[in-house]
């Protein structure tokens, strides 16, 4: 059995409802079917509005991602241009200086081995001035071994 059928008090199994029951059961029944009467006829303006914001923001959306995209492919071919633009500097500027800065280092080189020879004697004249066969604390201990070597 129904609801339709309880309401109207027809029923085939003898279970019956209370009035107050049956009231408040047609008066749902009834108030559902106004709501959605009205919900029907009420006009509809928000649904011309809805698709023209969606046209704005899908062509909004597309525009930005092609404004990213250009700005990521603009900036690798900058960079890769920065990349070639330090390789000719190199080539072009830095390699002739670095030929000329070996050049003088070479000269200076071939000029090196008498300032050597000479820098040489001067440290093998300090270091026999100043070195010492003995340090001071041991001296006395190297003065006998040297008269016991002597007799």
């Amino acid at each position: 059995m129904n609801l339709d059928e309880k309401a109207s008090g027809v029923s085939g199994t003898g279970d019956e409802l209370s009035p107050d029951l049956e009231l408040a059961i047609r008066e749902f029944r009834l108030s559902v079917h106004a709501w959605s009467e009205a919900a029907m006829n009420r006009p509809r303006q928000a649904l011309a509005a809805a698709p023209r914001r969606q046209v704005w923001r899908l062509a909004a959306g597309w525009a930005l991602s092609g404004v990213l995209v250009v700005g990521g492919v603009s900036a690798g071919v900058y960079a890769h241009h920065q990349q070639q633009a330090k390789v000719v500097h190199e080539r072009v500027v830095e390699a002739p200086r670095r030929l000329a800065e070996q050049e003088t280092k070479q000269e200076t080189k071939q000029d090196q081995p008498q300032a050597r020879h000479e820098d040489e004697d001067l440290l093998a004249k300090v270091d026999s001035d100043v070195s010492r066969a003995v340090p001071n604390a041991m001296e006395p201990l190297a003065q006998l071994m040297a008269t016991d070597e002597s007799q």
